[in-house]
């Protein structure tokens, strides 16, 4: 049936399509790698990203489109547009989309990068020095590990696993007419091969080959006798979702573990191939993994520009990144090398990356080997594979504490990691418990238990980020610490109904979703909005990473239209029709992109006579809201409070050099300084870091100065 003639009445106007409201945000990463006034490097950096995001999008959301068509399932979302509707919209943008950063690529970014003795050589680019030089490396490093496979009614056509390379050729008997049929074979390219290959000369220029283009120069070696009519490189995008019934399985762990096996086999959702290969090859390509033609991307440049991001480090050129910056100590932990007692002394907040990651591992190795610590319980999202933070909770255990982690097990993209933490965890003696049924736990919360003279003291670390010090260093994000009672005693509640079946009649301070996190948000911004008709000045801004909740959306569209001053600072998918006349059009719009990527959550509200500040580890979805284990949390410390609202959120929303503004045409437009004094809000806030060290510094300089001359 069809949705709109089922009581799914399209509310065009409040507003816009999730998936092209993301690709609006990838548009605007392009641009960025676009910008003449970025670092060289740092402009490839965002070329790769674009395709790691493109390739997600893919993998999940337009996944699981297809799916809703497969199965029948034709349900309008809040903005109106079926899924049939969606994905002729979305192939219709990313094709614009891709086609702009293979012309920015190869037309600007290459021969930038050529004029820099810096070269990412293309098969055009293959001379015959080239070739001669590659050969021995072909035959001593690649040859052995290829698997020539034919496909014929007697070798169907070869499984291939999500996001790999692989070399479609089409050959003849050495002794075939031209004209005769040619046959089909399948080349994997092994992922275990470096994507790039050295051919730099005495130069002393630096000169690569993608990995492909190496093999296809050489590639008749695999098929004797024959004779290569073509051969293109070309790659599989599979639905990457995991879908079994929690409430039916046993075993979480061995459950996840078998359907990560299975994943590698799930639907083909795209194909993209070189735009050399021919059309009977791209259709029989197409038809093998049972694609339709408007599942297929033709590419003019490389495949798999993800993999930019693994050249950069091998380039250097400092000269042609960022500027380095090293995150300084906060000051609050600068002066005890006991982690405790600065947290014991008031609380603490903590701006990554500006501000080191440290003290937060400081807490779980301290805690680790503290006779006093006790207990240590922890949330485990997304984690770097070689964790230090991991390795302290093995240590605790091995040390006799009582150590309980949860581990997500279904954070999407992370769950083979986190099986094989979980595995490693128990094995050292740590209670592993893997959440509640039905739900994500996505908070990122940690509880330490210790012993003080005073009795049993417990320690706080609340973040907005993921436990993992790699992302920590490139994502903007707060950590929150405290040994307050009443937090503490709500984190331990939080614990207990992680791992048992406790659910409190209320919180001291903590609100978590699914138990009313959606309510209390919309009672914040009820709150502005009668305030506001009562002729107060009223505010909301709230920073987050997605809004595409519709009725948080439709409880600002409200507000603002009643007078209070709504500022949304997202950096991912917005859900909002900005440019509706009456509706929202009171409403800014901004993301900010830079050098670090945004990802902490914060929520602002003024009534005209309090202002509450929270920080939280949810978005604004109604994922988040109704399906996983979130936590807001208010800061109340008015020092901290005030660093939040007057530092952090002012200068991101005075940034007039990264920022941009949604448009009423669904565009990010970037704002432009004028005749005003350049803001750029990251560097400020490196600056500013730097500055709040330096001056804690030079304080303890001038007091240990003062006891000299006393």
């Amino acid at each position: 049936m069809n949705a709109r003639a089922n009581d799914q009445t399209p509310e065009r106007g409040r507003f816009v399509n999730r998936e092209l409201s993301f690709l609006a945000f990838n548009r605007r990463i392009l641009d960025e790698a676009a910008d003449p006034a970025v670092p060289l490097l740092e402009r490839l950096k965002f070329v790769a990203i674009v395709s790691a995001n493109l390739d997600e999008f893919f993998m999940v959301r337009v996944a699981g489109l297809k799916q809703q068509l497969k199965s029948g399932v034709l349900e309008a979302g809040p903005d109106g547009m079926l899924p049939s509707e969606q994905l002729f919209a979305i192939r219709q943008r990313v094709a614009t989309q891709i086609e702009a950063q293979e012309a920015l690529l190869l037309g600007e970014l290459m021969p930038r990068l050529r004029d820099e003795k810096i070269h990412i050589l293309s098969p055009g680019d293959m001379t015959s020095d080239v070739r001669t030089a590659l050969r021995p490396y072909f035959d001593t490093q690649i040859f052995g590990m290829l698997t020539p496979m034919a496909v014929d009614p007697g070798h169907p056509f070869p499984f291939l696993k999500n996001r790999t390379l692989n070399l479609a050729v089409h050959l003849l008997p050495m002794s075939s007419p031209d004209d005769a049929v040619p046959l089909t074979a399948v080349v994997q390219v092994p992922a275990l091969l470096p994507r790039f290959v050295d051919v730099s000369n005495h130069s002393g220029d630096l000169a690569v080959a993608f990995v492909e283009d190496v093999i296809t120069q050489y590639v008749d070696s695999l098929f004797p006798g024959m004779r290569i009519i073509e051969c293109a490189p070309f790659r599989v995008i599979r639905n990457w979702d995991l879908s079994f019934d929690e409430d039916e399985q046993e075993d979480l762990l061995d459950t996840v573990q078998k359907e990560l096996r299975r994943r590698w086999r799930l639907d083909a959702v795209r194909l993209e191939v070189s735009d050399i290969a021919s059309a009977p090859l791209v259709e029989r390509l197409q038809t093998a993994l049972g694609l339709e033609e408007a599942d297929v991307q033709r590419h003019r440049g490389p495949l798999a520009l993800a993999d930019l991001r693994g050249l950069l480090d091998r380039v250097g050129r400092s000269d042609l990144r960022d500027s380095l910056f090293q995150p300084v100590t906060p000051p609050d932990f600068r002066e005890s090398e006991n982690v405790f007692a600065p947290i014991a002394r008031g609380d603490i907040l903590v701006h990554h990356p500006y501000e080191s990651y440290e003290p937060v591992l400081d807490l779980l190795e301290q805690s680790a080997t503290d006779p006093s610590v006790l207990a240590i319980k922890q949330t485990l999202y997304r984690m770097n594979r070689d964790s230090p933070l991991l390795a302290s909770l093995v240590r605790a255990a091995e040390n006799g504490k009582q150590v309980t982690a949860l581990v997500e097990l279904k954070a999407r993209f992370d769950e083979e990691v986190n099986v094989e933490w979980a595995r490693q965890l128990e094995a050292a003696g740590v209670h592993v418990v893997y959440g509640m049924i039905g739900l994500k736990t996505h908070c990122k919360v940690t509880l330490v238990v210790r012993r003080e003279p005073s009795g049993l003291e417990s320690y706080v670390h609340l973040g907005t980020g993921n436990y993992n010090e790699e992302t920590a260093a490139i994502y903007s994000d707060l950590s929150f610490f405290t040994s307050r009672q009443d937090v503490c005693e709500d984190i331990a509640t939080l614990f207990n109904l992680l791992t048992g079946y406790s659910a409190p009649p209320q919180w001291n301070k903590l609100v978590v979703a699914p138990l009313g996190l959606r309510k209390r948000v919309l009672e914040h911004i009820d709150q502005a909005r009668q305030s506001a008709k009562k002729g107060k000045p009223a505010k909301i801004i709230i920073k987050t990473n997605a809004l595409v909740d519709k009725q948080t959306i439709d409880a600002l569209c409200t507000a603002a239209n009643d007078g209070v001053q709504v500022t949304l600072l997202v950096r991912g998918p917005c859900g909002l029709d900005i440019g509706a006349a009456g509706v929202s059009d009171r409403i800014e719009v901004r993301m900010l992109i830079d050098r670090f990527l945004e990802h902490s959550r914060v929520l602002y509200f003024s009534d005209g006579e309090k202002e509450r500040v929270f920080i939280t580890s949810t978005d604004i979805m109604p994922r988040n809201f109704d399906r996983r284990v979130e936590v807001m949390l208010p800061i109340e410390d008015e020092r901290l409070k005030r660093r939040i609202v007057d530092e952090i959120l002012a200068l991101e929303l005075a940034d007039n050099t990264k920022a941009s503004v949604l448009t009423a045409d669904g565009r990010y437009e970037r704002v432009r300084p004028g005749e005003d004094r350049p803001v750029r809000a990251q560097a400020e806030l490196i600056q500013r870091a730097r500055r709040r060290a330096r001056d804690y510094d030079q304080g303890k300089s001038r007091k240990r100065s003062k006891k000299r001359d006393k």
